[in-house]
């Protein structure tokens, strides 16, 4: 982690942005119905839980206790890896002895498998943010989420959230990348992190945050002010190269995230309204 810079860099000189007012959500009470009931019947997955492996934690929380999944399979011993390989695809295609040239989990060659998700919880204590994943349109690497080129919703989404897809579709994008559902258990928090390096940064991805209850609690982290801003609204927009986590609360609660590319005459009213001029 370069540590370059810590503060908020936020868009347009804006810590984030509410689109409530630019979106027709009367709908999501109703979606919200929808949503719950298709949760119930569909298979979701975790995520989260390597980033402090990854390098994208604020300095001031990487010793915190919870346990991060890329350190534990790091640490493993020969006989540990291959009980943990074992719950995955193909355990035969690994070498123990070799076994700190693999790389596991998201935005790695080889992804968990649900077996070694619970694993990895059960035995070595595992931190797992979000336990309540699923991808309406699946978006391939991390890199690739903001391009619709070869990609839909699932035939499984359209089965069980066909009112949330049609209004997903409705929503202000020349295209869609990737679209995905973030619940988090009761009494769980979202760990801080940032999705890239702000200094790498030409321009905030763009995506739409849905919480059709508005109760979701995100938050900003100002690791130069220790300071956290909290990002309310049903609707928004914020600049995800920035540290930000969620709260915890004392029951469920998930959002919908959809990445892409906005729509020209979206954008420009976005910027229009909200652009802080340069100072002369």
């Amino acid at each position: 982690m370069s540590g370059a810079r810590e503060g908020l860099v936020g868009i347009w000189g804006r810590d984030f942005l509410s689109l409530e007012p630019y979106l027709d959500l009367a709908k999501l009470e109703s979606l919200d119905d929808e949503i719950c009931y298709a949760l119930s019947q569909v298979q979701t997955t975790y995520t989260g839980g390597s980033h402090k492996a990854m390098g994208i934690v604020p300095p001031s929380l990487a010793e915190d206790p919870y346990i991060d999944y890329g350190q534990v399979i790091r640490g493993f011993s020969e006989a540990e890896f291959t009980t943990f390989v074992s719950l995955g695809r193909e355990p035969e295609a690994f070498d123990a002895r070799r076994r700190h040239t693999y790389e596991f989990g998201e935005e790695r060659d080889h992804p968990l498998t649900r077996e070694q998700l619970l694993f990895l919880k059960f035995k070595h204590g595992v931190y797992f943010p979000w336990k309540v994943f699923y991808e309406l349109v699946p978006g391939g690497y991390w890199s690739e989420k903001s391009t619709g080129k070869g990609k839909d919703f699932t035939r499984e989404a359209r089965l069980y959230f066909p009112r949330t897809v049609a209004f997903i579709q409705s929503l202000p994008f020349r295209e869609i990348g990737r679209c995905t559902l973030l619940g988090l258990e009761a009494n769980d928090h979202g760990t801080v992190h940032r999705d890239g390096e702000p200094e790498e940064q030409t321009a905030p991805d763009q995506f739409i945050t849905l919480c059709p209850r508005g109760n979701k609690r995100l938050f900003l982290w100002d690791e130069e002010a220790r300071r956290k801003t909290p990002v309310t609204g049903r609707a928004y927009w914020f600049n995800d190269f920035d540290y930000h986590g969620v709260e915890a609360d004392p029951f469920f609660r998930y959002s919908l995230r959809v990445d892409g590319v906005f729509e020209p005459e979206f954008l420009e009213r976005l910027r229009r309204d909200h652009a802080v001029p340069a100072a002369s």
